[in-house]
């Protein structure tokens, strides 16, 4: 029988397909794309952690598994403002948390489109 797999299942399966450590790293991120009710929205957060082909980031909007997201990384630290160097790139939603008191979900994102090449050392390391 098929049908949506729990959340739990999706990140379990995600984490073991993970081929690259991901760093804790705080970058401003603007994101943009569809809530689960088909509303657009813009939104500027920052990253908690990121790979080359993936990033982590709360966010206040509803986000279903498999859903798609425009994702921009802004090298000046600007978010609002766009720059010729920016990274840019699509990402699909691969995990949800559940909502914290304030509302605001961890989201896992995997880029589906250009890799992310810059590299960071762990602020944990730091």
């Amino acid at each position: 029988m098929g049908g949506a797999q729990p959340m739990s299942q999706i990140s379990e399966r995600t984490a073991r397909q993970r081929s690259e450590r991901r760093i804790s790293v705080r970058l401003p991120l603007r994101v943009r794309g569809r809530d689960t009710r088909g509303f657009a929205f813009e939104e500027d957060t920052a990253s908690e952690n990121l790979c080359r082909s993936g990033a982590a980031f709360h966010t206040r909007f509803d986000l279903a598994i498999g859903s798609n997201l425009e994702i921009r990384i802004p090298m000046q630290g600007y978010p609002s403002r766009r720059f010729e160097n920016d990274f840019e790139t699509q990402g699909r939603v691969v995990h949800v948390s559940e909502a914290q008191p304030d509302g605001e979900k961890l989201v896992g994102v995997q880029f589906v489109g250009p890799r992310f090449q810059k590299v960071f050392r762990s602020e944990s390391a730091a």
